[in-house]
């Protein structure tokens, strides 16, 4: 059809030849083979000219119709993939907590860009939805995808000063003031109390919790605000702990580091620039944060320990 198209469009066997970088006799087999399969004439031959039959321009007007559309298609299809135009899905309180906050210092990297960001809990389905890439919290290894780490989490205890006061005032002990303290729960967090508490050596918590969340932003606004202890991460807090509204509850414990962070979509999306660029500048701006934290910790005095927890699946 194509052979046809291009010879009825240009008006001649020889131009369609030059256009479709071949030779004209092969032209000419194809356009004989679309008329044997369809059994009507589609040219009238006089001389060197050829002209449109009844049925040749009936099928003409449809195939230039088909072939534009499709020629739009695919143009629109080559400008998505080289423009600057990205859809991402990240959880509510990443997004609220560390994307939103760099994303001045994106637009001055790249200031002809436009981002959609769409904040859920729930991971994109990417057969299904017009989604680009996801940032995910878990442990990495989404089957049939590509993932890429580009952010370590560090855990640990924090509360704000207030409430730490008086917790000491109780006890000199940081594992007695953890028994004695209200612990607030972020419920799809990667380590919770039930895990973290028997780690440190803490037996007979309290493991009921008055406050359970499954926004993460919610657990630490919560924390600052003085009603209990937080186990969360510097990812989420860490503007709060450098301004001093939360603080750690002891350099006793060891902060947990994992590799918590993930950029993910199907391996064919990484073909895209934007993709490509974002996952760049993500991992770079990522592992610079990671490093501050890590910072941070180090002169509070704390040590680091990278652990995955085992059998952990990773939750919408």
């Amino acid at each position: 059809m194509t052979h046809f198209e291009a010879v009825a469009r240009l008006g001649g066997v020889g131009k369609a030849a030059e256009e479709l970088k071949i030779t004209p006799s092969a032209v000419s087999q194809q356009l004989r083979v679309l008329e044997h399969q369809l059994g009507v004439r589609l040219f009238r031959r006089e001389k060197r000219h050829l002209s449109l039959t009844i049925d040749g321009e009936r099928l003409y007007q449809t195939t230039t119709q088909a072939f534009e559309s499709i020629r739009e298609v695919r143009n629109a299809i080559v400008r998505q993939r080289e423009s600057f135009q990205l859809s991402m899905r990240v959880s509510p309180s990443f997004g609220e907590r560390w994307l939103a906050p760099r994303l001045e210092e994106f637009s001055a990297d790249y200031p002809t860009w436009e981002l959609r960001v769409d904040a859920t809990p729930n991971f994109s389905d990417f057969e299904t939805e017009v989604i680009d890439l996801d940032l995910r919290y878990g442990d990495g290894g989404w089957p049939g995808l590509h993932s890429s780490w580009f952010l370590n989490d560090f855990i640990l205890p924090m509360c704000s000063p207030k409430y730490l006061a008086g917790l000491q005032a109780q006890s000199s002990d940081p594992r007695e003031q953890l028994l004695r303290a209200r612990l607030i729960d972020s419920s799809k967090a990667y380590f919770r109390w039930d895990y973290w508490l028997p780690r440190n050596g803490i037996q007979g918590a309290r493991m009921t919790y008055p406050f359970r969340f499954d926004r993460s932003s919610m657990s630490v606004q919560l924390a600052k605000d003085g009603a209990g202890v937080v186990l969360e991460s510097t990812t989420i807090a860490y503007d709060d702990l450098v301004q001093g509204l939360l603080v750690p509850v002891s350099p006793v414990f060891d902060v947990i580091e994992f590799p918590g962070y993930w950029l993910v979509c199907p391996s064919r999306h990484m073909n895209r620039r934007a993709v490509r660029l974002f996952s760049e500048w993500v991992t770079r701006v990522g592992k610079r944060d990671a490093e501050r934290a890590r910072t941070f910790l180090t002169e509070h005095g704390f040590r680091t320990t990278l652990e995955r927890r085992p059998n952990f699946i990773a939750r919408e």
